[in-house]
């Protein structure tokens, strides 16, 4: 098993893009000396994270 899908993409790459794009955004602000504008961009996809964790469902028709 390769852990390809039937339409021939990576499953797992696939979920870890968004966070990967955002620690390499982080790490670029980062080394930029712009630790205030990073810091703001982690908090505000931390915030991001626990809201989708924790929206309620919609109600099934």
């Amino acid at each position: 098993m390769t852990g390809r899908r039937a339409d021939g993409t990576m499953a797992g790459v696939k979920a870890f893009l968004p966070w990967l794009t955002v620690l390499a955004v982080v790490l670029l602000l980062s080394a930029m000396r712009l630790r205030f504008l990073a810091a703001a961009v982690s908090l505000t996809w931390l915030a991001w994270c626990v809201w989708t964790w924790v929206r309620p469902r919609r109600p099934r028709r």
